[in-house]
């Protein structure tokens, strides 16, 4: 809630009208009745579709696919967001791609097939990542503390 999502997006609009090759994906808060509701994945292609959604109902799923009083639908995060992923790979273009991940989180983390695409990314040459990652807070999470400690990696903290 302190605009991490807002300064990427005003970001990737910034470096759309340069002409900067990127594709990805942010999150969206989904509201109801001034309520927040969940959260969607937008790409920067314009699909949408769930990331989670509010449960009041403990056993309609997994409680390890939970956040909170969020259910996470992980196979409808991966169908937008892997396609997405493996595109971005290093081709043989002379230009380097951005690729936009917002965000890096606990919701998102539920997916291993996501998790091994941004290791896979950060192992490539080709691919700049523009991304957002939460604040360590509990238990860490082991993907964004391996980013937050990587030396080719910049981290600017928003508040």
């Amino acid at each position: 809630g302190v605009g991490k999502t807002t300064l990427i997006q005003k970001a990737t609009q910034a470096l759309k009208s340069t002409g900067v090759p990127l594709d990805g994906f942010y999150t969206e808060e989904v509201r109801e009745h001034g309520r927040r509701r969940g959260f969607d994945v937008v790409t920067l292609s314009g699909k949408r579709g769930p990331l989670s959604r509010v449960s009041s109902d403990s056993s309609a799923s997994r409680p390890d696919c939970r956040v909170g009083q969020y259910v996470v639908d992980v196979a409808s995060f991966e169908q937008l967001v892997l396609p997405l992923l493996s595109n971005v790979s290093p081709g043989s273009d002379a230009e380097r791609k951005i690729c936009v991940i917002d965000e890096i989180g606990k919701m998102e983390l539920f997916s291993q097939p996501f998790i091994q695409a941004v290791r896979q990314m950060l192992s490539g040459s080709g691919t700049v990542i523009l991304g957002t990652i939460p604040v360590p807070k509990g238990k860490p999470l082991d993907l964004v503390e391996e980013i937050r400690s990587r030396k080719d990696v910049k981290v600017f903290n928003v508040s």
